[in-house]
C-alpha cells in the first residue's frame, strides 16, 4: 500500500511556506519546504516528488527555472504556481510548458488543495517518471517541430531542416536520432561548407591507401563512420554539383565507393541535411540538382527564429547558463528577472547561437553572481547617454572599444550602417548617434 504523497513545496516566504506545509500535512500529503530554487533542487532529487507547489519568484532563481529543471530530470511533473498579478505571463508559460495550473496571490489554500488533488490525480506516478520533459522547447512553434521529429523518427525517409544561421537546425537533428530507434547508434554531423573542395570527396566518402597522393592509409569517410545512426549533412546547399550526383547516387542505391575502392560499399545510416539557404531557389538558378532536391525533400522541417518563438528564451536562458556555468567553473550565476524579461526586447538575429555568446560572456565578465540586463546587452550603455563621455580612463577605453566595434561591423557589410546596426544589436537611429558622439559621422 502506497504512502502519502509527496508535495514539494518551493516559498521563501517566511509565514506562507510553514502555513501550507501545515495545512498540507492535514490534507493527508506528505510536503518537504524549500526556500530557495537550489534548495528545491536538491530535496528533488532526493524525494522524488509527486507534485511541486512553487512560487514564481524565489530569491536564487525563478519558479520557472526550477520547474523545467525538475522536468527534465523527472519527466512529466505535477505542477501548480503561486503567482503576483504581474508575473501571470510566466504563468501562462509555464502551463504551456507542462504545469498544471497557477493562483494568483493572495492564494485561496482551499482552491489551492483542490487543484493540488487534481494535477496529481491527472498523471499517474508510473507515468510521471517515463514521461520526457520537453527537449526542443516550451513555445506552440518548437512543440509542433518536435511533434513532427517524433512522427518522423518511426520511419527512415530524408529529413531536410531549414532556418536561418544559428536557430538550432543540428540540436533538432540531434533530437530526431535520440527519440528514434537508431539511438544507440553514431551520430555523425558535416558541415559542407567548412571542407575544402579537393577534400569533400574523400571527407564524404573516404579512400583507400594510395588512391591518391598523400593517402598513406585507408580513411573512412562520414558515410561510412555512420554506420546504422544518423548523418546529418549541414549546409547541404553548399555541395559542388559534382558531389551532389554522387550523393544523389548514395540516396537512390544506399550504397556508395570510396576513393580508390573496387566495389561500392552499402550505406545504412539515415540521412539528414539541414540548410539556411532556400533549396528550392538553388535549383531554379541551376546551383542544386533538382532531383537531389527532391530525393531529399520528404519530409521538410523550418526551425523558426528565435523573434517567433519568445516563450523559448527564459527556458533557453536557464538551460545555457547552466551549462556556462559548468563549463567555466566560475562559481554560481542566476539571471536576474529584469534580465530575463529583457531577453524579449531584443530581435535576436543570431538566433539561439547569440543568446549562448551573450550568457557565456556575461558569466565569464559578471562581477557578481546576478546576471542583469547590463551583463548580457553592454551595447545598451550607448542608449543611456548618462556621464561625460570621456571623463575618465574607463570613458577613453569604453569610447576606444565602441570605435573599433562598428567601425570593424561597417567594413565587414561595405558601410551598410542598417546591416551594421543589426550585426551589433543596435537600432539604426543608435548607431548613428553613438557615430555622431564619436565624431565618426562625417566618415
Amino acid at each position: 500500500m502506497s504512502g502519502p504523497k509527496v508535495v514539494l513545496v518551493v516559498e521563501d516566504d517566511p509565514v506562507l511556506g510553514p502555513a501550507l506545509v501545515q495545512r498540507l500535512r492535514l490534507e493527508g500529503f506528505r510536503p518537504r519546504l524549500a526556500v530557495t530554487g537550489a534548495e528545491a533542487l536538491r530535496e528533488a532529487a532526493a524525494l522524488r516528488p509527486d507534485a511541486v507547489l512553487s512560487d514564481i519568484r524565489l530569491p536564487d532563481m525563478s519558479g520557472e527555472a526550477v520547474y523545467l529543471r525538475l522536468v527534465a530530470d523527472l519527466g512529466a511533473l505535477p505542477a501548480v504556481f503561486m503567482t503576483a498579478f504581474s508575473e501571470v505571463a510566466q504563468a501562462v508559460r509555464l502551463v504551456r510548458a507542462g504545469a498544471r495550473d497557477y493562483l494568483t496571490k493572495p492564494v485561496d489554500v482551499d482552491r489551492l488543495v483542490e487543484a493540488l488533488g487534481a494535477a496529481m490525480a491527472d498523471i499517474p506516478a508510473a507515468q510521471r517518471i517515463k514521461a520526457p520533459g520537453p527537449s526542443l522547447g516550451v513555445s506552440a512553434a518548437m512543440q509542433e517541430v518536435e511533434a513532427l521529429m517524433r512522427k518522423a523518427a518511426r520511419v527512415d525517409a530524408p529529413v531536410v531542416f531549414t532556418g536561418e544561421t544559428g536557430v538550432g537546425k543540428e540540436v533538432a537533428a540531434r533530437f530526431l536520432h535520440a527519440v528514434s530507434a537508431r539511438a544507440e547508434e553514431p551520430f555523425v554531423a558535416l558541415n559542407c561548407a567548412a571542407i575544402a573542395r579537393e577534400l569533400a570527396e574523400s571527407t564524404l566518402f573516404g579512400h583507400e591507401r594510395g588512391a591518391f597522393t598523400g593517402a598513406v592509409a585507408r580513411q573512412a569517410g562520414v558515410v561510412e563512420r555512420a554506420g546504422m545512426g544518423t548523418l546529418l549533412l549541414d549546409e547541404i546547399a553548399e555541395l559542388s554539383l559534382d558531389l551532389q550526383a554522387k550523393l544523389l547516387r548514395l540516396v537512390q542505391e544506399r550504397s556508395f565507393l570510396p576513393l580508390g575502392a573496387a566495389a561500392e560499399r552499402p550505406f545504412a545510416a539515415r540521412l539528414v541535411c539541414a540548410t539556411h539557404a532556400d533549396l528550392a531557389a538553388r535549383v531554379r538558378a541551376g546551383s542544386f540538382r533538382e532531383d537531389l532536391y527532391y530525393r531529399l525533400h520528404v519530409i521538410p522541417v523550418e526551425v523558426p527564429p528565435l523573434r517567433r518563438r519568445v516563450e523559448d528564451l527564459p527556458w533557453l536562458a536557464e538551460r545555457l547558463l547552466a551549462e556556462a556555468v559548468a563549463r567555466f567553473d566560475l562559481g554560481a550565476r542566476r539571471l536576474a528577472p529584469a534580465a530575463l524579461a529583457s531577453l524579449a526586447d531584443h530581435d535576436w538575429p543570431g538566433n539561439v547561437r547569440e543568446l549562448r555568446n551573450r550568457i557565456e560572456r556575461a558569466v565569464a565578465l559578471a562581477e557578481s553572481e546576478e546576471i542583469g540586463v547590463a551583463d548580457l546587452f553592454p551595447e545598451r550603455r550607448l542608449d543611456e547617454g548618462a556621464g561625460p563621455a570621456g571623463a575618465t580612463r574607463l570613458g577613453v577605453a569604453i569610447d576606444g572599444a565602441t570605435r573599433d566595434a562598428i567601425t570593424d561591423a561597417l567594413q565587414r557589410v561595405g558601410g551598410n550602417r542598417a546591416e551594421a546596426a543589426r550585426r551589433l544589436g543596435i537600432s539604426r537611429t543608435t548607431l548613428w548617434k553613438r557615430m555622431r558622439e564619436l565624431g565618426m559621422a562625417a566618415d
